[in-house]
């Protein structure tokens, strides 16, 4: 059983290569492992948690983004697709992506409920199972709906548009306390406002005696035929981006992946556990494509919550189309010029009417569709993650359709002019114009695509012949692996996915108790 004692350990305090013992081992400290740690070091037990990232905190939150993206997230923000057609932002820190969300909470839509019901076997996971998981994880995280008179004018072009247009649109629920509205949540919160795993689940769990380690990465989970034994670990310097020489043996009755739906699929390939050839596959991304439109008066879209509206009008639009639904992105400068494809003095002339630029944004739900398979996460010759993403002709309609969305609703906002994120922008000013985003091709390489949701490779389900895990997130073949992350999803949400995360990961709780 865990003790009292407190401790949280980098690089610097590992000297040696280490054998260390625990109930549990959690990889990765984000929504899925840091609210499983919370409630099992509360029960007495002993966690051990890796973090491949750094711990960072308020006081390093300076609101710089090139040193944000550089400390906070995979790769400095520089993870795509093996293609390059598709940015992927996340997490890599203590807490994980939620340090760097934007604090959109959504409990999971009872349309996707029901589809990993009827076609993936997961029958116990009803509204009705999860409802005490949301409500408990809601009040610790205080996740409430933001003031409208609090909306910023980047998210009021979707509530005005959406009004003038007769669609759905309305305010979000956020996980912040004492938020100061700075509109930097994706750089780490200078003030803890935002309740991210980082200043709730794992500070409760370090005062249960959790033992976190940073700037470690587990490199693969040696098992035998029917168990997960230990997991290896590597020791990295953070400053050179170089393993210290240093590993760790950690030996535990429960493993848990929490590494994500990148990273944890890639350490399931390095272990060796794909005997079914399931892992990796399936994974989902809630492709995001983007307008800019300009207004008259000032959005100053930089400041303010990131995202406090949203439309999901679109999210349904019948079983032959994807959905999509709609929000807003904040205009930090250097996220705007990299998410425009132009160059020199157009560069220029656009971030001279930042001050008056929205950007919106627009969600496709991909998993849904029958025929839609979303990605592969694999490993390169050298060891390395490479997420393949192939866009299908259902996905490129998508975008086609969420493009003539996203320029009529700024437009009917009041929207000087829109702008299509194609190295040749496509600019209208006025909804006569509409019809002309036929003259562009949508699809990889064509404009702008990102996800900042990465969803599924180690999905779950009651079938061991079509899926990783069962729907308690215990794997199928060894009875003493859990994955508690958004890898297990078997399709992607509609919806921002944090906070369906965090209450499947507080249901697990019960379930790996339960082995131990």
């Amino acid at each position: 059983m865990a003790g009292t004692l407190v401790k949280l350990y980098s690089h610097k305090d590992i000297e040696r290569s280490q054998d260390l013992e625990c109930d549990v081992c959690i990889i990765g400290s984000g929504a899925g492992g840091a609210t499983l740690a919370a409630g099992l070091t509360k029960d007495g037990f002993d966690v051990i948690m890796l973090e491949a990232g750094q711990h960072r905190w308020r006081k390093d939150f300076n609101m710089d983004e090139g040193e944000a993206f550089q400390n906070l997230y995979q790769d400095g923000g520089l993870r795509t697709t093996s293609d390059l057609a598709i940015s992927i932002l996340q997490g890599k820190c203590v807490g994980g992506s939620t340090t760097i969300n934007w604090t959109t909470c959504f409990r999971t839509p009872e349309r996707i409920l029901n589809l990993w019901q009827t076609k993936h076997g997961a029958t116990e996971l009803t509204s009705e199972e999860l409802k005490p998981h949301f409500e408990t994880v809601e009040a610790r995280l205080n996740v409430n709906s933001w003031p409208k008179e609090s909306i910023n004018p980047n998210n009021k072009v979707i509530i005005d548009g959406c009004e003038t247009l007769g669609w759905e649109a309305s305010t979000l629920r956020r996980n912040v306390k004492g938020c100061a509205n700075s509109g930097y949540c994706g750089m780490g919160c200078p003030v803890d406002g935002k309740q991210g795993m980082l200043v709730t689940y794992i500070p409760d769990a370090l005062k249960h005696g959790l033992r976190l380690y940073t700037n470690v990465r587990a490199e693969r989970i040696e098992h035998s035929v029917t168990q997960a034994e230990q997991v290896i670990a590597q020791v990295w310097n953070p400053q050179t981006n170089r393993f210290t020489g240093k590993t760790l043996r950690i030996r535990a009755n429960i493993i848990v992946s929490s590494a994500g739906a990148i990273n944890g699929p890639a350490l399931f390939l390095r272990s060796g556990l794909n005997n079914t050839g399931l892992v990796g596959k399936r994974t989902f991304l809630h492709p995001v494509v983007g307008i800019s439109a300009t207004f008259e008066h000032a959005i100053n879209g930089f400041y303010g919550a990131p995202q406090s509206a949203s439309s999901h009008h679109f999210v349904d639009r019948g079983t032959d189309k994807m959905g999509f639904f709609i929000e807003a992105a904040p205009t930090h400068p250097m996220m705007a010029a990299t998410a425009l494809s132009v160059f020199g003095k157009d560069q220029q002339h656009f971030m001279k009417d930042l001050a008056h630029s929205s950007f919106l944004i627009a969600l496709h739900v991909d998993g849904v569709l029958d025929e839609d398979n979303g990605g592969t996460v694999s490993l390169r010759s050298d060891g390395r993650v490479q997420v393949d993403y192939p866009i299908s002709s259902a996905l490129k309609e998508g975008f086609f359709a969420s493009h003539q969305a996203l320029c009529e609703l700024a437009l009917a906002a009041g929207a000087k002019k829109v702008s299509t994120l194609h190295p040749t922008p496509l600019i209208l000013r006025s909804s006569n114009e509409l019809p002309t985003l036929s003259q562009k091709t949508y699809g990889a390489l064509e404009h702008g695509i990102f996800t900042a949701h990465q969803m599924g490779g180690l999905q779950l389900g009651k079938d061991p012949a079509t899926s990783v895990v069962n729907p308690h997130l215990q794997h199928h073949q060894l009875k003493n692996l859990f994955v508690v992350d958004g890898s297990v999803f078997p399709s992607s949400l509609g919806v921002n996915p944090s906070l369906t995360i965090y209450a499947l990961a507080h249901r697990a709780r019960s379930a790996v108790k339960n082995m131990l």
